[in-house]
């Protein structure tokens, strides 16, 4: 398990760098460019022009965050992933793990995590 989110981890480096890739986290998660820059709160050329940005940057490290407490709960790479982007949460009024990562709820939606691996369904 652990061993499938390095690789996932590294498949989302930008080569030469210690900074996140956008396409790559893109395409691991399966979004488009312009919906991950809205989920950043970043104009979609920033991704391209400007990947080191601060907020870029921080939004990536916040969804790797989500997918590595996602894959404690989910070993399967594919369905964690499914996880945070469809899943509806009741206790988040039904929202998903992306949404709440979109309102900048990040914590919220580990702690969540957390909570199911260590066995409550909320």
């Amino acid at each position: 398990m652990v061993a499938i989110f390095a690789e996932m981890l590294e498949s989302t480096r930008e080569p030469g760098t210690s900074r996140f890739s956008a396409p790559g986290v893109a395409h691991l998660l399966g979004l488009q460019q312009q919906d991950l820059a809205e989920l950043a709160g970043v104009h979609r050329n920033t991704l391209r022009t400007h990947p080191e940005s601060p907020r870029l940057q921080s939004a990536l490290r916040g969804l790797m965050r989500v997918l590595s407490a996602a894959t404690t709960v989910q070993p399967d790479p594919q369905r964690a992933i499914f996880l945070i982007k469809n899943e509806p949460i009741p206790a988040f009024h039904h929202k998903t793990l992306l949404q709440l990562i979109q309102e900048g709820r990040t914590e919220d939606a580990i702690g969540y995590l957390e909570s199911i691996g260590a066995g409550f369904l909320g």
